[in-house]
């Protein structure tokens, strides 16, 4: 080996063009879809395509991913339709592809896609309704315990006797 041998090979590497390095598990870049923005602009919450999942962001952060992103297309349209009811201005905007996606589903049930994506919509409603009713519910059970609510409660007592009965703290 010449003494020189080392300086060829590094003048030969400077020479040759960069070479981008390529990882194994690289992301795909987001598509995104659907943008719920704020009256000042700022993006609330979004829908995505990497690859062949859709995501969920919310806040910035992905919170899920599914393979239909219709629920999700539903879920940001309530979320819109709750802020206007609150007093905020927000604006929901989504992709042709997702629009044609929308129509695809109505047309297999026979609906327009507004009366499709309007009955997702009433179901995160019918959701939040139940939740209260729920709530409700408990507190008239602790007052006056119908038959119907009777049968509820041993369920409750069961799962508060393993904590009981556990020497450990809880958490």
């Amino acid at each position: 080996m010449s003494k020189q041998s080392k300086a060829k090979r590094d003048k030969r590497k400077k020479l040759q063009p960069k070479r981008p390095i390529n990882r194994l598990n690289a992301q795909q870049p987001v598509q995104n879809h659907a943008v719920l923005t704020n009256e000042e602009g700022q993006v609330v919450a979004a829908i995505g395509l990497q690859g062949t999942e859709w995501l969920l962001a919310i806040g910035g952060q992905t919170m899920g991913n599914a393979d239909n992103p219709v629920p999700m297309l539903a879920m940001l349209k309530h979320l819109s339709n709750v802020q206007e009811k609150e007093g905020r201005k927000v604006s929901l905007e989504y992709s042709t592809q997702l629009q044609q996606l929308i129509d695809d589903l109505a047309a297999d049930e026979g609906k327009t896609a507004d009366e499709y994506l309007s009955q997702l919509v009433s179901e995160f409603e019918g959701v939040e309704g139940e939740e209260g009713e729920e709530g409700d519910d408990a507190d008239a059970a602790g007052e006056d315990a119908p038959a119907a609510d009777q049968a509820a409660e041993p369920a409750a007592d069961a799962d508060a006797t393993p904590a009981a009965s556990d020497d450990k703290p809880q958490a």
